[in-house]
This record gives C-alpha cells, structure tokens and sequence, in this order.
C-alpha cells in the first residue's frame, strides 16, 4: 500500500506542476489551442489518478468493510461513486 500511495503522490505533484504551468501559459498569453492541449492532458492524468483510487479501494477498503459487516453502506457508497462519475 504504501507503494500505491507514493505513486498517486507522484502523481498528483505531477498534476499540480502541470496546473501550475498552464496558470504560467495563460499569465503569459499562450496561443490557446497549446492551453487547451495542456488542460487536455491534465484532465487524461486526473482519470488516471483516479482509476488508480478506485481500484486500490476496491482492492483494500470494500473488501475489508464487507468483511466488517459494512455491506450496506459499502454498497451505497459505491453507488454513490458510480452516479457522481456518470455526471
């Protein structure tokens, strides 16, 4: 787990210096389309990274809360996930 949570920090001060950049582009009047294309990546590593959240919870945390008994809330939680990504 702990390499899991060393990579999603990676990438997350990934995203940041790649936000930081385009804040820098836009301060600076970039031509928009070469904005566009870097928010367009940020956006490909932000699913990416979550991808990555979802699976290691459905790999560590739902398993261990079925285990505890949690179904209920594990499965209305899950739920709740599925609908906030399909907004």
């Amino acid at each position: 787990m702990k390499k899991d949570k060393t990579e999603l920090d990676a990438r997350l001060a990934s995203i940041e210096g790649h936000v930081k950049g385009i804040r820098k582009m836009v301060q600076e009047d970039t031509y928009c389309v070469d904005v566009l294309k870097q928010t367009f990546a940020v956006e490909r590593a932000l699913q990416k990274f979550e991808a990555e959240m979802l699976r290691g919870h459905l790999s560590t945390c739902v398993p261990t809360g079925f285990r505890e008994g949690r179904n209920q809330a594990m499965i209305e939680e899950l739920s709740e996930l599925f609908a906030l990504a399909r907004k």
